[in-house]
């Protein structure tokens, strides 16, 4: 499938970034796509018309077209757990019906976020609690998906926040919890139990050390404590209360979870209104997608790129970089969201894969990043494609300046990754500094390879809106590169095998004694935590 590709790229591998624009004076505009009120730069990557043409016979040859019909049509493209994926219906607010298994799905999805939107109110008008306060602090206790997503978006719809603070809990380490907990009022706190199972052990022993703080501090759980589950009959045996469990199915996958109930942090914090137009930003998308063909389809065209530098030139690795601070928890759920999705061996016949699916994600928000890992995406061996996304206009208008400075800072940094800086010229630079060997030495620490390639998401500014087009955006990207490869990008067994381990681990790290049940290793490590325990 992808030998004519392999074949352009080796007869041209050696040629540079630059010369593609000297070539064609239309380059920006023609490498370039908008969906909404995105706007994807692409031109500097090596992807010519010829790349792009093959590219693009891809999704033909994969039936690329009928498998997103398949996606909306709400049959069971999860093959694994014979599910559908039709997290998009939770953001189609104008209620088209959407289908699964012969029923429309829309109205229980309307009528959960109705139900949302009620409590949001009572909970935002301080009409909620019975407690002596209102609530003015809400604690997320989840983890994967029903933690990332909404902390990601709370943060980064921060100066949309008027409602009560909200806290994330995820890790089981102690710490967490407890810092988190340690300056709160337990009788001013919601605490939001978001579990797609109810069974999932960080999440649960979180919940109930928050549930005993919340009874020991004079709160009352059955009115501070919410459950966001799959498993209802769970979420109510653990003592929530059957009025406050909100509900989302089997179909909706947990790290794509977050345009429902798993959101509700979010519609707490910027409330219901704001929450709708985010999932409007989605829908444009999802409208978006099913409406425009070929190379002006933008997670299509997004998709493709990714796959000409992952699965043609080999490149193992991508960096996100946000130039807006708000966004720096999106590194981290774009990990989840490809790696979890994308991250496979098999292909969905069950077929080994013969090269990795899915590069390494990984980032920060600029411009931190460029004191962190910039000198490796510049001058190191490996070759780092980079995805730079920045808004024209920021929240501060006291600060235009400061925007004026990131926006000159991630529009260099793609520049200087594909421009590079040559022998000559860096020689020029320093020739009155140094002389002779020296002078040549010290060229070859400064001079930069270039030829680096990076995309540039733009967008006018981070609202609700905005962010809902690029989180759908990058979901469908991940769908797209899963489709084309032929595998399951809504299914995580690999998380599976660890957490069984765990379960049979906890028992024996909480003995008194070793046991021979474990590895060599294992055992040799228990026995210096107890011996360092005992000290």
């Amino acid at each position: 499938m992808f030998e004519h590709l392999h074949r352009h790229w080796h007869d041209r591998q050696f040629r540079n970034i630059t010369d593609l624009f000297e070539s064609d004076p239309n380059r920006a505009s023609e490498f370039s796509v908008t969906a909404a009120d995105l706007y994807l730069d692409y031109s500097k990557t090596d992807i010519d018309r010829t790349a792009r043409h093959l590219l693009l016979d891809l999704c033909s040859v994969t039936n690329l077209s009928d498998q997103i019909s398949l996606m909306f049509s709400g049959d069971a493209i999860n093959c694994t757990e014979n599910r559908p994926a039709l997290h998009p219906a939770l953001r189609n607010l104008n209620g088209t019906p959407l289908y699964v298994n012969g029923t429309n799905v829309m109205p229980d999805v309307l009528r959960t976020l109705k139900f949302m939107e009620q409590f949001t109110a009572k909970v935002r008008e301080n009409e909620w609690s019975d407690s002596r306060e209102p609530i003015k602090d809400v604690v997320n206790i989840g983890i994967g998906g029903s933690d990332l997503g909404p902390a990601m978006a709370t943060a980064a719809l921060a100066p949309y926040h008027d409602g009560p603070k909200c806290h994330f809990v995820s890790n089981i380490d102690g710490a967490h919890i407890s810092d988190t907990l340690k300056n709160l009022d337990p009788i001013s706190t919601l605490l939001i139990v978001s579990s797609k199972t109810f069974s999932t052990i960080e999440t649960m022993i979180n919940a109930r050390t928050a549930r005993d703080w919340l009874l020991q501090g004079g709160g009352n759980p059955a009115r501070q404590m919410v459950g966001i589950t799959s498993s209802p009959d769970r979420a109510a045996a653990f003592g929530i209360d059957a009025s406050l469990i909100f509900y989302f199915s089997e179909w909706v996958g947990g790290r794509y979870s977050l345009w429902g109930p798993t959101g509700l942090p979010i519609m707490l914090a910027i409330g219901h209104d704001a929450f709708r137009t985010f999932l409007n930003g989605a829908h444009d998308i999802d409208v978006h997608i099913s409406s425009t063909s070929g190379h002006k389809n933008l997670p299509v065209m997004m998709a493709l790129v990714s796959l000409w530098h992952s699965q043609i030139c080999g490149y193992s690795t991508r960096a996100i970089l946000p130039y807006d601070q708000r966004l720096s928890l999106l590194p981290s759920y774009l990990q989840q969201l490809e790696m979890e999705s994308n991250g496979k061996g098999v292909q969905k016949n069950g077929c080994n894969l013969t090269h990795p699916a899915c590069p390494i994600v990984w980032g920060a928000a600029g411009t931190n990043g460029q004191h962190a890992f910039y000198q490796l995406i510049h001058q190191g061996l490996q070759i780092v494609p980079c995805e730079f996304m920045v808004a024209a206009q920021a929240h501060e208008p006291d600060l235009t300046h400061h925007h004026n400075w990131l926006i000159a800072h991630c529009l260099a940094q793609s520049e200087a990754l594909m421009r590079g800086r040559d022998v000559n010229e860096t020689r020029q630079l320093i020739e009155h500094d140094f002389d002779g060997a020296e002078l040549e030495r010290q060229t070859r620490h400064r001079m930069f390879n270039g030829n680096r390639p990076s995309v540039t998401l733009l967008y006018p500014k981070l609202t609700p809106r905005i962010l809902g087009q690029i989180i759908a955006l990058y979901e469908y990207r991940v769908f797209i590169e899963g489709a084309i490869l032929g595998i399951n990008s809504f299914d995580q067994w690999g998380v599976e095998l660890g957490k069984v381990l765990a379960s049979n681990l906890y028992s024996i790290v909480a003995a008194p004694e070793s046991s021979e049940r474990t590895t060599g290793s294992t055992r040799a490590l228990l026995d210096i935590i107890r011996e360092k325990r005992a000290k």
